[in-house]
């Protein structure tokens, strides 16, 4: 295992990589996250004032492929502790997952150590951070790896006492209910919503329903949210497409988001009617191929499928050769 200095990533393996690690290097998202969605009586006592973003990803070389991460340190009077979420954001369920978390922490407890001086850490009162391992998943299947790390190991039941364990912590974004996330009224919530959805209609529903949250956002939280959707939905459209969606969300005023959706939906449906319209020619040209492959004439094919006499000489050749 090694580290990596993030002045130099390695390029995110999913478009969803890049949003949630931009989203979630922001203080006040990562917080929001935590106190949204995490209920234990520690989390009302966390701030911005002492949480630091720790400028490492930690990378593990048997899963360099799955990397992406976010680490914070949490720094209070009477605590040291350490965020560590891995962004898991795929379609399948990892079961190594609290193996792996085990590797990630154990590196980030060895950066500690080598990074205090030696004098301290040989000292009886020296403590390593607590770290709080978490998963956030978006994948569309039930979560079903396990949370707790000794339910991967053989004899757990035998040696309850002596064998290592740690529960992790996981934001399962497709098994919150949607009510629930309307509710929250927040950024965070509001990405989660949206990334609930499978189509681009659903999107644009979703969108309207969220109006009123995302006009009372920050500048800032907006602009967030906005950078988010473009990471996700633009590599979803056509390439011809792509840049007038990235024009469609290029909008900093909160005030503006009606005439986005708007325009977004406008763009939306002229993809759906340039698929349909594709759709139907690529089934004329099916009829064509079947007509001249049992030997109709050119000007009959032309007739019976309404194409043009070009394309039915370009297929006939295609037929040929």
């Amino acid at each position: 295992m090694y580290e990596k200095d993030k002045a130099n990533p390695k390029p995110p393996h999913h478009t969803h990589d890049k949003g949630y690690k931009q989203l979630l290097s922001n203080k006040k998202a990562f917080l929001e996250l935590i106190k949204t969605f995490v209920r234990e009586d520690w989390v009302k006592d966390i701030s911005e004032d002492n949480l630091l973003p720790v400028n490492k990803s930690y990378v593990l070389q048997d899963f360099k492929e799955k990397e992406a991460d976010i680490v914070y340190r949490l720094q209070t009077k009477d605590a040291d502790a350490i965020f560590y979420i891995l962004l898991e954001l795929q379609s399948t369920v990892d079961y190594t997952m609290p193996f792996r978390l085990l590797l990630y922490m154990t590196e980030i407890w060895r950066d500690a150590y080598n990074n205090t001086p030696e004098n301290e850490r040989e000292r009886k009162d020296f403590r390593l951070p607590a770290i709080i391992p978490a998963v956030l998943y978006n994948g569309a299947g039930n979560w079903t790896a396990s949370t707790s790390f000794k339910e991967i190991l053989s004899g757990q039941e035998r040696f309850p006492k002596q064998i290592l364990n740690f529960n992790y912590i996981l934001f399962d974004v497709n098994r919150y209910r949607e009510e629930e996330l309307y509710q929250a009224s927040n950024l965070i919530s509001s990405i989660f919503v949206l990334d609930q959805t499978m189509s681009h209609q659903e999107l644009t529903k979703r969108l309207r329903k969220l109006i009123g949250v995302l006009k009372k956002l920050t500048p800032d939280e907006f602009r967030q949210i906005m950078v988010w959707l473009k990471n996700v939905l633009q590599p979803k459209m056509p390439e011809y497409l792509q840049e007038e969606v990235d024009r469609i969300l290029e909008i900093s005023n909160p005030w503006e988001v009606e005439i986005m959706i708007t325009n977004l939906e406008l763009t939306l449906e002229e993809m759906k009617k340039q698929a349909k319209t594709e759709g139907v020619k690529e089934g004329r040209m099916e009829v064509a191929r079947m007509a001249l492959g049992k030997g109709l004439a050119v000007d009959v094919v032309v007739e019976i499928t309404g194409l043009s006499r070009e394309i039915v000489l370009q297929l006939e050749n295609e037929l040929k050769n």
